[in-house]
């Protein structure tokens, strides 16, 4: 008997050895760091059939023998869950993140040095000049710690047909653009489409009023003390968007709107204008989403302001959420996949997905929408590029700026105020 019971106490331990062994093959862990295994963790704010996630995961599907774990998180908790990994150095392979609240994970040298490992691969020629230098003036000058799978200008996009209807022409000036908005609510059209809700159009709303008074590089030179965020012209600017929605320019409750609401607004024919970024070109390229048509859809860039140093060829441009990599995870496997992925990312992100980015395109499809060639033609006559009104700021800030600019639109504090409360916190994070 007792013979027995240690013939089963042995088989049950071995059980449990090869249970426990097993268990290292969970197709739930990211695993990307360690040798032989090519499953890669990746956190981003897309689903797997949107946007530069799509482009990836069909990339990696048909050109490498890698996987990819896909997390979607909702682009409100995407920073925090990123954090959060950082604190507990448990960063997954590949992630989205702002590329201008990057710098502690550099200096806690968590980030993978991405022009060292482009130059190493054989692949950094792959990249976009622009892009590149647009990147590393986001970390600080520390140098390339992301990937811009989006480069895009930003712009007030607008229904050709509605203009033409009530013979307005395309304004070059503020005041022109405020003209035309009178106009359009004379008619009983609303003339903006914007998602307050998700806070930064309001924000690039004041931005692009900032740029034209005093120059592209207007945020760059509050962040060395040049400027003030209180200094007249940015309270001049806070001012004039409370005033557009105080007048009805934005429709009604836009604090409630979220993006695709706004998106849709335009896109079935009931706002005459959208400022946004060419990110947008996804939905406008979607038929089932565009109902006014591509054709039917025109750009132009921020009026001036009058008396303003902004030149009409100066653009608001951003790369959207870039792609950052693990140095711990990063391995000859990971870099295997990086040659095969990115050598021809920007030729397969326009002719899939319309979507331009800071890649290279050597061959450009013939079936390439017009509002996508379009777009290309305009990033060419970029003369100087300026950051989106938060570009420079700490999270901190970054907060308060949007919140505040949402109280701004409820009339909750005045441009005074909405302004002061940004200059005290840059203040206080010195």
């Amino acid at each position: 008997m007792k013979k027995v019971f240690l013939l089963l106490l042995l088989s049950i331990v071995m059980i449990f050895a090869v249970v426990g062994c097993g268990g290292n093959n969970d197709s739930s862990s990211s695993g990307g760091g360690e040798e032989g295994n090519n499953t890669m963790k990746f956190i981003s704010e897309d689903t797997a059939d949107e946007s530069d996630a799509s482009i990836l995961m069909g990339l990696t599907e048909e050109k490498t023998d890698a996987s990819i774990e896909l997390e979607t998180v909702l682009r409100t908790n995407l920073m925090q869950k990123i954090q959060l990994l950082t604190a507990s150095n448990d960063l997954p392979e590949l992630f989205k993140y702002e590329s201008n609240q990057l710098g502690d994970m550099i200096d806690n040298d968590q980030l993978l040095d991405l022009e060292k490992t482009f130059k190493d691969l054989g692949i950094y020629e792959k990249l976009n000049p622009g892009a590149v230098d647009l990147l590393k003036n986001l970390s600080g000058d520390r140098g390339l710690y992301a990937l811009p799978v989006e480069l895009n200008i930003e712009g007030f996009w607008y229904n050709r047909k509605l203009f033409e209807e009530n013979n307005l022409e395309v304004p070059t000036t503020w005041d022109e653009m405020m003209a035309v908005s009178k106009v359009f609510m004379e008619k009983g059209i609303q003339p903006f489409a914007v998602a307050g809700k998700e806070k930064f159009p309001i924000t690039r709303l004041i931005n692009g009023y900032v740029i034209r008074l005093y120059g592209a590089d207007a945020m760059k030179q509050v962040k060395e003390g040049k400027l003030s965020v209180t200094d007249e012209g940015f309270v001049e600017a806070a001012k004039m968007v409370q005033e557009m929605n105080a007048k009805g320019y934005f429709g009604e409750g836009v604090n409630t709107i979220d993006y695709d609401t706004a998106s849709n607004t335009f896109l079935q024919g009931n706002a005459a204008m959208y400022y946004m970024g060419s990110w947008a070109l996804n939905e406008f390229n979607d038929e089932n989403l565009n109902k006014i048509g591509i054709d039917n859809i025109g750009f132009f860039n921020i009026p001036l302001v009058e008396g303003g140093k902004g030149t009409i060829n100066d653009y608001s441009m951003n790369a959207g959420l870039t792609l950052s990599f693990s140095k711990a995870k990063y391995n000859e496997e990971v870099g295997n996949w990086m040659k095969e992925v990115f050598s021809i990312y920007g030729e397969k992100a326009i002719s899939e997905r319309g979507l331009i980015s800071g890649f290279k395109v050597e061959n450009m499809p013939e079936d390439v929408s017009p509002l996508t060639k379009m777009t290309l033609e305009k990033i060419e006559e970029v003369e100087n590029s300026a950051l989106w009104f938060e570009g420079y700021f700490d999270p901190k800030t970054k907060t308060v700026a949007e919140d505040g600019a949402q109280n701004l639109l409820n009339d909750g504090v005045t441009p005074e105020e909405y302004m002061s409360s940004i200059e005290n916190s840059l203040e206080s994070g010195k």
